[in-house]
């Protein structure tokens, strides 16, 4: 297929676009650049410089033809998305709206969109499955919830077939040490716990330790961004031969504590990594682990790398592998 990836030089993105390389599928890679990177890009692709919300962009773009798209140019910092909603609404709302409406006027019907478990909110059973109910505590996750709404109604209106993808935390980096290229800002755990380790941050804070959890920290089910990438490729395959739409949770069911994260890494880079605990952050629910027994089922798809010490190692090793090529 010939498949236009929206978001392809960030980190889940570039992940996505080697494996729909591995599986012979013809990428061209749409970004701005904001976040993601250059160095992300694989020579043998198509690239395009643009923003989604440049309408004109994207209509130059999807007039190429192409068979699919796969979403993933959403800002997703929920701690940032309480602060700033209208910075949320504009790039995820606006721009994903943008793209349905370019999407459509070129005839591309199938879409695999990264969705995320922040649209459920506070859980009210472990693990989250599909039919869990639909409350976010941040904004973050009510735009993302908005964005499925919008995707099954182009279903209805316009003839779209849609993957979304909910997931929580993404981690780890690719394990043949090909993609090693670092997020400009990171704001979650496991690439500012590097960054302490790598000297290019003092210490770690830790938002809130009296969750009602085993140890006080938030509890979350980190997946492997390889991992995520072969889902959103099988997604991709699904629903274009079958031509049925699909909401699909990926975890492994197994939650991991702030803590025992920070202990983890810090057992495997041999680090100290300073860390202090601060007050909790709005919007962030005390656990969060999914069930993927229907991607299972549907797609015949297995986590593999998503352990806590290849998440580490595999980070890890891209870290330092960037800054020995900076040196």
């Amino acid at each position: 297929m010939k498949v236009l990836v929206i978001g392809g030089a960030g980190y889940i993105g570039s992940h996505v676009v080697k494996e729909l390389m591995k599986k012979g599928h013809k990428v061209t890679v749409f970004d701005n650049l904001s976040s993601g990177l250059t160095q992300n890009l694989f020579a043998e692709n198509g690239f395009i410089l643009g923003d989604i919300l440049n309408t004109q962009s994207l209509d130059m773009a999807f007039a190429e033809g192409f068979d699919a798209f796969i979403h993933l140019a959403a800002f997703k910092a929920a701690g940032e998305s309480m602060i700033k909603p209208e910075k949320y609404s504009v790039n995820n709302i606006t721009g994903t709206l943008n793209i349905l409406n370019a999407a459509s006027a070129h005839n591309c019907k199938y879409m695999v969109f990264s969705s995320s478990a922040a649209t459920f909110g506070e859980p009210e059973y472990l693990p989250i499955d599909e039919n869990h109910p639909k409350n976010p505590t941040n904004y973050y996750g009510f735009t993302k919830l908005k964005i499925e709404e919008f995707m099954a109604w182009y279903e209805k209106l316009k003839g779209l077939k849609f993957a979304a993808l909910r997931y929580f935390n993404a981690a780890g980096y690719d394990t043949e040490g090909i993609l090693y290229g670092l997020e400009k800002n990171p704001a979650n755990l496991l690439p500012v716990m590097m960054e302490v380790a790598c000297g290019k941050r003092e210490k770690i804070s830790i938002f809130g330790n009296d969750y009602d959890t085993r140890d006080g920290t938030c509890v979350r089910d980190y997946i492997h961004v390889s991992d995520l990438a072969s889902a959103h490729v099988l997604a991709l395959e699904y629903i274009s031969k079958n031509e049925q739409s699909l909401t699909l949770n990926l975890g492994t069911g197994n939650g991991i504590t702030v803590t025992e994260m920070l202990e983890a890494t810090r057992k495997i880079t041999g680090k100290e990594i300073k860390a202090e605990y601060t007050g909790r952050r709005a919007g962030d629910p005390a656990q969060l682990t999914a069930s993927s027994k229907l991607a299972r089922d549907t797609l015949g798809w297995e986590p593999k790398y998503s352990d806590v010490n290849t998440l580490i190692e595999s980070t890890w090793k891209a870290y330092q592998k960037y800054y020995a090529e900076k040196k």
